[in-house]
């Protein structure tokens, strides 16, 4: 067969979705959506390593235990606050809309919420059922813990996020009346934390201080993508965000000595992430201001077909990428643990330069079994329209039993 052929069909697929685009549809957003989901596989899939022990069962460990100097790679690839910037934008837009056509709010949040816990609540039940099955074909309990907390971990910002949706109303309130700076005082909320917990007083302060940075540290990003689609953030605050994010971050790194990486290392006292502190805050100001600045030439290089598909599709499995892209990543890792050896870039420890070369050859090996895994399991994105009570009482039986196992509670 030609490979005319294949590039044929592809060149009339993306010009299809092309031409079905509604004229008024944001595409810049929508890429920067694209942008930040794919930054999460990717992140976790080049960020996260094993180590195997004496019995054969997986530990998670970090390649930046070993390589500091890869922190810079974390800055890029943590793309929450785009995520949350676009979040924002899109839900402004939307309860803008519903409300117009006469929806109540309680409908328009049900909906909302009901599109980000569907595929939690499949792939949650799915590892339930599967557990004991791998477990009784010869998989340690080790491994199937520390694959349960792979699973669950990129999970936790669902919740987060469906708390935020919920407050978007006052959000949108907080932006007519201060515009912009209403993100102002998420962000001194942060830094207030931050400072008694990492201040002259930190000895003094409670182990759950810093949770007080969950809410605020990632709704600081949603607030100004609220303000950003009610149209009171433009190119000037924009850049005051890119320079004062900027300035913000290299002031935390080099003078406070906030640690480099935007993501866990085993070993560290202090994480960036969970919850976040005011090093996440900065970058995603710096971000936000970027994609702002960036949107029109990004709306035009969206224009050609051949860009505008992949970000599409993308899109629409938004929710299938954040929640299996681990178990892409497992079902290489799992059967190679069994095969009585380390596999290179996927079972030995990550600390020697030829993991990454492996690892880096892995990733797409991971992106193709994802794509299989995403043909089966898309459904749980869409309405469970036939799915009895007694089944969706049983999915959400085997989902909480999961996050108990995966969570240590049992």
């Amino acid at each position: 067969m030609s490979l005319l052929t294949p590039l044929t069909t592809l060149r009339k697929t993306a010009s299809a979705i092309d031409a079905k685009t509604p004229a008024h549809r944001d595409r810049a957003v929508d890429g920067l959506r694209a942008l930040a989901l794919l930054a999460v596989p990717t992140g976790h899939w080049l960020l996260g390593g094993f180590t195997l022990d004496a019995g054969g069962a997986l530990h998670n460990a970090s390649p930046l235990a070993s390589f500091g100097f890869f922190a810079p790679l974390s800055w890029v690839l943590q793309m929450l606050g785009i995520f949350f910037l676009v979040g924002g934008y899109a839900s402004a837009l939307s309860y803008r809309r519903a409300a117009a056509r006469g929806k109540s709010t309680k409908r328009w949040l049900r909906g909302r919420v009901a599109r980000l816990g569907r595929p939690v609540l499949g792939v949650t039940a799915v590892w339930a059922a599967l557990i004991p099955v791998l477990y009784a074909m010869g998989v340690p309990a080790t491994t199937l813990r520390t694959g349960s907390t792979l699973v669950i971990q990129p999970l936790w910002f669902v919740g987060i996020y469906a708390v935020i949706t919920a407050l978007t109303p006052w959000c949108i309130k907080a932006a007519e009346r201060l515009g912009a700076w209403a993100a102002a005082p998420l962000l001194g909320s942060v830094a207030v934390v931050d400072f008694l917990r990492y201040g002259p007083f930190g000895d003094a302060m409670p182990s759950w201080l810093s949770l007080l940075n969950l809410l605020p540290g990632w709704m600081f990003a949603y607030q100004l993508g609220i303000s950003w689609g009610e149209k009171k953030l433009g190119r000037r605050g924009a850049w005051l965000l890119l320079a004062g994010g900027t300035a913000l971050f290299a002031a935390l790194l080099l003078v406070f000595h906030y640690p480099a990486s935007m993501v866990g290392v085993p070993g560290e006292a202090r994480t960036n992430s969970h919850p976040p502190s005011l090093l996440v805050l900065a970058l995603a100001a710096a971000q936000s201001g970027a994609a702002i600045l960036l949107r029109e030439r990004i709306g035009k290089l969206l224009r050609r077909p051949a860009l505008w598909a992949p970000v599409v599709v993308i899109n629409l499995s938004a929710m299938t990428i954040l929640c299996w892209h681990q178990t892409a990543l497992l079902a290489t890792a799992v059967p190679g643990s069994l095969l009585g050896g380390t596999v290179p870039g996927l079972t030995e420890g990550p600390d020697t330069w030829g993991w990454i070369a492996a690892r880096v050859a892995w990733l797409p090996v991971f992106g193709m079994l994802l794509l299989l895994i995403g043909r089966f399991t898309r459904g749980f994105e869409a309405p469970w329209k036939r799915a009895t009570h007694v089944r969706r009482a049983l999915a959400g039986v085997l989902a909480t039993g999961f996050a108990v196992f995966a969570l240590g509670l049992a």
